[in-house]
């Protein structure tokens, strides 16, 4: 059995950060011995981000981005098209299509996808937030940005049925209600791929090529 080499601060220090994605214990160990060389450029500035990012940021309460505002920096940002909104499953696809400049339009982050193995029903998703932007009527498209993966488009065919189903009893009350056109990414994002993932060509490419949802 291999014996301690720092105290258990550092130990900690280390577990906490080999439970961040792509790093494992040895990656850990590198990153902890780094920051702690570098202590007042790094650590310390870091520990003290770290502080208020939980004390301040939160979920955005109209499209479930997070930030430290809610609404969120987007959702207030009256230089974005209304009519247009993208649904994502995560915020990280949120931040991949901002960062690729492809879009200017809402958001509407789901929070994940349904998979009936894992338990995760449409209850346990953002979905009935989205059907009460839609309600509204300021809404003309929607593009389900989702994963081309099986949990992605399964939740995307949940989505379109219940937006036409919604859309059949707002017309039923008001005649003048107009349908959402339901679009989805087209070319550029292989089955199986993950948006965050790609690069800003691939997701530009994918949202120009858009097609109608079905």
């Amino acid at each position: 059995m291999a014996n301690r080499v720092a105290g258990p601060e550092i130990e900690k220090l280390i577990q906490l950060l080999a439970k961040l994605p792509g790093l494992g214990p040895r990656s850990a160990r590198r990153v902890a011995l780094h920051l702690i060389k570098k202590k007042d450029q790094l650590l310390v500035p870091l520990a003290d981000a770290i502080n208020q990012a939980v004390t301040k940021v939160q979920i955005c309460e109209t499209c479930g981005n997070i930030d430290s505002a809610s609404p969120c920096t987007i959702c207030t940002d009256r230089r974005r098209d209304p009519a247009l909104l993208v649904v994502v499953e995560d915020v990280s696809d949120l931040w991949a299509l901002e960062r690729a400049g492809v879009v200017n339009a809402a958001y509407h982050v789901l929070g994940g996808t349904l998979s009936p193995l894992d338990g995760i029903g449409p209850d346990d998703l953002n979905i009935p937030g989205l059907l009460v932007r839609t309600a509204k009527g300021d809404i003309r498209e929607i593009i389900l940005a989702v994963n081309a993966t099986v949990e992605g488009q399964t939740t995307a065919h949940y989505i379109t049925d219940q937006l036409q189903n919604q859309a059949k009893d707002l017309q039923a009350d008001n005649p003048t209600f107009e349908r959402i056109r339901i679009s989805q990414l087209a070319h550029g994002v292989p089955i199986g791929g993950e948006l965050d993932y790609l690069d800003e060509g691939t997701l530009l490419q994918a949202i120009r090529s858009r097609t109608s949802f079905e």
